[in-house]
């Protein structure tokens, strides 16, 4: 293959992509590129395959893609663990408040044993929402499981009866998931139907002690909703990996809350993951321009 490298972490510039794609084959990308009719028409007809380095998609065009009747690889499966970790790992740093510890220890604030000083909320014995019961949803559950937890609740585009006899899931719609969990876990695709699921109608029916936990993707949550449930008291605390835009704004008001912890999106942040990552879109690439069987192919 003659191969066209953008060798930069830095997101490729988009005049720079435009010209870069004109006549290629095959295209490996990130989800910081923007896969639409204007990139397609400046790829031109050549391009028979599109390979992206994530599990998700909603940065593609898959009704122009379709068209042009170019193939799409992408790389489930081999990012579920370290998802999943990760979101156990900020579920717990939110409930127990840890960031709001170590800044404390750092800030002086740490005095004498204080009876109720920075208590937060246990997964012991405690109702587990989770929202998207897919591979990522499911990994969740099971490393949760161990910590006690009393009920795991689900929702979902339909029931998925085999998958949640596992975990011994119950599938209800998302109003009653929100009136009845202490923890909300969101790991649902960005689609039309999902963008800006989370919101107000949403937070005001969850308890006030409820932890909220986003790590699908930033466009799932309306932030601004997610801010006054925060602030009013509608609900105890948020964990979010992914925000809209990424990265966020340093002056954006979610940063100012204590309760809400904001990661850099790092979910599938592993050497190992991001490697396994990396192979499978070549992989992929290659097999598409090869006519062959992708190891993973997206059905658009």
């Amino acid at each position: 293959c003659d191969v066209k490298h953008w060798d930069s972490d830095d997101p490729v510039p988009r005049t720079e992509l435009l010209k870069g794609v004109a006549g290629i084959d095959g295209l490996y990308c990130l989800l910081t590129e923007k896969i639409d009719k204007e990139l397609l028409d400046a790829a031109g007809p050549k391009l028979k395959v599109i390979s992206t380095m994530s599990v998700g998609f909603d940065h593609l065009s898959p009704e122009e893609i379709k068209k042009r009747g170019i193939r799409v690889g992408y790389t489930p499966d081999v990012l579920t663990n370290a998802t999943a970790e990760l979101t156990v790992a900020l579920l717990l740093a939110t409930a127990r408040r840890l960031m709001e510890a170590v800044a404390e220890a750092k800030n002086g604030g740490w005095g004498t044993w204080k009876p109720m000083w920075l208590c937060g909320n246990g997964l012991s014995d405690s109702t587990v929402g989770i929202v998207g019961l897919g591979r990522i949803g499911l990994a969740v559950a099971r490393r949760l499981k161990p910590f006690g937890v009393k009920k795991f609740l689900y929702t979902d585009f339909e029931p998925k009866p085999e998958i949640a006899a596992e975990i011994q899931a119950e599938y209800v719609p998302l109003d009653k998931l929100a009136e009845q969990s202490d923890f909300v876990t969101v790991h649902c695709a960005l689609t039309p139907e999902t963008n800006g699921l989370c919101n107000k109608d949403l937070f005001s029916k969850m308890k006030k002690t409820a932890v909220f936990i986003n790590t699908s993707r930033g466009a799932v949550v309306n932030q601004n909703d997610l801010y006054q449930a925060l602030t009013t008291g509608q609900i105890g605390s948020a964990g979010l990996d992914v925000t809209v835009p990424e990265p966020l704004p340093t002056d954006h008001p979610l940063f100012a809350l204590k309760n809400c912890v904001i990661l850099p999106h790092v979910a599938s942040a592993t050497i190992a993951t991001r490697t396994a990552m990396a192979v499978l879109t070549v992989n992929n690439l290659l097999a598409g321009l090869k006519d062959e069987p992708m190891p993973k192919e997206l059905t658009l």
